[in-house]
């Protein structure tokens, strides 16, 4: 399964709202299943953004699916970065020529 790392912002409507966010958190995870993904994790963070998740899905297109979902009921905005393990990072350093 790839990894990926999702820096979200709530919308104006988002935070408006935002008692609603932890019924939402949940909503998401089942959304993330629904279409064979899992949030690993989730964090509340300060600073640049609001919130990180940990993702892990099989391919890029079922992350794109998932955030496309996730995004368009209107309440985040996302960020997202493929993760490499440091093992992945290794193999690929090391397979340079």
């Amino acid at each position: 399964m790839a990894r990926y790392i999702m820096l979200t912002n709530w919308t104006d409507q988002g935070i408006r709202s935002v008692k609603e966010s932890p019924k939402r958190l949940d909503a998401g995870r089942a959304l993330a299943k629904s279409v064979g993904a899992e949030i690993k994790d989730f964090y509340m963070t300060m600073g640049d953004h609001d919130m990180v998740l940990i993702v892990e899905a099989p391919d890029d297109g079922i992350i794109a699916k998932f955030i496309l979902r996730l995004a368009g009921a209107g309440n985040i905005r996302t960020k997202t970065l493929k993760a490499f393990t440091e093992t992945e990072y290794r193999s690929i350093v090391g397979s340079l020529a």
